[in-house]
């Protein structure tokens, strides 16, 4: 997929979540084209914060203006906290509803990344996208991680990389990923 097109479809739906007026930001793919090693991405992954209350609201609009990927998108979306869509283009777009802290916080210390054409994305920070990649712990992710490492070297804050790392890995009762990241600090020198 060209990243010019998931950016514009990561755009589209920055202004549709401007219109709704829910706090969010990118992660995934979006987020490593800002901070770690660039690389093909096929979809824009972004969590809102809905605290819950918001979910219908929010897939109800957004549902009015991109297509779903699942004929009952919808529900799924309430019950998995996931709302699955397409744009007009064919850009797959995951809509997590956020509502545990670490989602919170990854959007409060979210920040704006200008683009070359003068638009500009809300994406996650640095070390929040280090976090939301060692939960998600697939290979892809941590090669993610290892780019964001070296591109973002002693800029990052590791203390805080670990602060929200650590209850997660209890929450997802896999301590060899807490194992695995601290590997990885230890050898770009980040420890």
């Amino acid at each position: 997929m060209n990243i010019p097109l998931v950016i514009d479809a990561a755009f589209e739906l920055s202004e549709r979540l401007e219109e709704v007026g829910l706090p969010y930001c990118f992660i995934g793919g979006v987020a490593v084209q800002r901070w770690g090693e660039p690389r093909l991405t096929v979809d824009a992954d972004v969590t809102v914060i809905t605290d819950w209350e918001h979910d219908e609201r929010l897939a109800d609009a957004l549902l009015a203006e991109f297509a779903p990927r699942r004929p009952d998108a919808r529900e799924f979306a309430l019950q998995h906290r996931i709302l699955l869509l397409r744009t007009e283009g064919g850009i797959a777009l995951d809509v997590a509803l956020g509502a545990v802290p670490f989602e919170q916080h990854s959007v409060e210390r979210a920040s704006f990344w200008p683009l070359p054409d003068g638009r500009r994305l809300r994406t996650c920070s640095a070390e929040d996208l280090i976090v939301h990649k060692a939960f998600a712990s697939r290979e892809r992710d941590w090669v993610d991680i290892e780019g964001v490492l070296l591109r973002q070297g002693t800029a990052l804050d590791t203390a805080l990389i670990r602060e929200e790392v650590s209850p997660l890995v209890v929450l997802k009762e896999e301590p060899a990923i807490l194992t695995r990241l601290e590997a990885m600090l230890r050898r770009a020198r980040l420890d």
